[in-house]
């Protein structure tokens, strides 16, 4: 029987110790602290859309786009919202972790912090300083990640808040301050916002500068008409901290708030490894380097998830785990990115698959692309909420789907469709002849593959 060891309790680490049991093998799974489940369930996805889900229907409360309905200031028990969210935290790990793991006898856990001995051994520390060493055919590395924090003089040693200080703290802020633009920054400072609070946004370069540059523009838009402060192309150079107030000087001049939040991206957790002592290669920020078979350097040992090169989604996570557990059990199973969707849940919300325009212009790809104004989407109308857009970029030659980028309500229920079409190897005219439901979102990238060849405008209502 094949032992595999497995170092984290994460989303990946999880689906590769259910996918490698299931295939026959014994697996011990190795967790440094009290909590299993890692960043997703605990202190990243889950209470973060909900938190932002009850933002979004105190705003509705707030400002809604119908007449006959009487707009009003909604009364907030901020403190009871929080134990809400913890409580569906708990039932959720417990559901979707604790439980799986008491009902799989082919799965030990071992509490400790793990490092390599050498690429067959380890060895973990426990609670107690004991260590005790693990030999196993196969290992597989999904330690996660951490929060980035940018050298700002200062800044160390206030009580400046990362993502889960935001999450689980019982008292709103009157005025919060923003350090970042990507996406739990954009994520968190709009929930805020309509949580009650001042908001001041930080952003070094525009806000989610590393997309299509129409993405943050449409974002920055929605964000100042809800009050939003976006300050872009804004360093912080000082922090202070001081009667319960922090004053950061920054390019754009001094800014005062009663909490900071620093959402400047996160990095891998593997620094206590050991991992160059027993040759596995690693980029310059410490990510795991892994080929499509979540391979590394060294082998035997894999890796997947947020401690590694790969895009830092679960769902990503888990399939690299999945597959990884294939490999290391005799199989053959590849990772393919090429059609992986992103969500970022603002409101809008904005989704991406596939390359953009610039990308597919660094690959060398001569591209066609259309771009529709939600004002001609029938449902948007109906919603009385017209933000954004849905873009789409082709092969010229081919006209062959290779990416979409969408700005909308709900924008991640239109993307996979998108995701399904790029790959399916759909051209645009098969996108434009599918038969999509009326009156839906999705429709809209119906509408969009139509305007490579027709006017939309003079389009009757669902035209085929």
């Amino acid at each position: 029987m094949i032992h595999v060891a497995i170092i984290g309790s994460g989303s990946a680490a999880f689906a590769c110790a259910i996918k490698a049991a299931e295939n026959g093998a014994s697996v011990t799974l190795i967790e440094q602290s009290d909590v299993i489940g890692g960043t997703c369930v605990n202190v990243g996805c889950v209470p973060s859309k909900i938190m932002i889900r009850a933002a979004q229907l105190a705003q509705q409360q707030r400002s809604s786009p119908f007449q006959g309905l009487a707009n009003h200031e909604p009364k907030i028990n901020y403190s009871m919202l929080v134990r809400q969210q913890a409580s569906r935290v708990d039932e959720l790990r417990a559901a979707k972790y604790e439980n799986i793991l008491e009902g799989n006898p082919d799965i030990n856990l071992v509490r400790g912090q793990a490092s390599f001995k050498n690429s067959s051994t380890l060895m973990v520390k426990d609670s107690d300083g004991r260590q005790i060493e693990i030999k196993a055919d196969r290992f597989f590395i999904s330690t996660g990640s951490k929060p980035t924090i940018p050298p700002i003089e200062g800044l160390s040693g206030t009580p400046y808040w990362t993502s889960t200080e935001a999450l689980f703290s019982e008292q709103l802020p009157e005025h919060l301050l923003v350090i970042g633009s990507s996406v739990v920054a954009v994520e968190l400072a709009q929930a805020f916002r309509r949580l009650g609070c001042k908001v001041t946004i930080l952003a070094r370069h525009s806000l989610l500068y590393r997309e299509d540059p129409l993405l943050g523009q449409e974002l920055k838009r929605a964000f100042e008409d809800e009050g939003i402060h976006v300050l872009e192309n804004t360093q912080a150079s000082n922090v202070q901290y001081s009667q319960d107030k922090f004053l950061l000087e920054t390019s754009s001049g001094k800014l005062e708030g009663d909490r900071l939040l620093i959402a400047t991206g996160r990095q891998a957790n593997t620094d206590d490894l050991n991992l160059h002592s027993i040759g596995v290669e690693l980029e310059h920020d410490g990510s795991i380097i892994v080929d499509d078979h979540l391979q590394t350097s060294v082998s035997g040992i894999y890796a997947g998830g947020d401690c590694t090169t790969l895009p830092q989604f679960v769902y990503v996570a888990a399939a690299s785990g999945t597959r990884a557990a294939v490999n290391m059990t005799g199989g053959d199973a590849e990772i393919n990115l090429s059609a992986m969707p992103a969500v970022i849940f603002t409101d809008p919300q904005v989704a991406t698959v596939g390359l953009s325009e610039e990308q597919a212009k660094a690959n060398k790809i001569e591209t066609d692309n259309r771009l529709l104004a939600l004002e001609h989407l029938p449902r948007a109308l109906a919603n009385f909420d017209t933000t954004g857009f849905i873009k789409l970029v082709v092969d010229a030659d081919s006209h062959r789907l290779l990416g979409a980028q969408v700005v909308a309500h709900e924008g991640g229920e239109i993307i996979q469709s998108a995701a399904l079409a790029i790959r399916n190897r759909m051209t645009v005219e098969d996108l434009a002849d599918q038969l999509f439901p009326y009156l839906t979102m999705v429709e809209g990238l119906k509408l969009c593959a139509q305007t490579f060849a027709k006017d939309v405008t003079q389009l009757s209502c669902c035209a085929g």
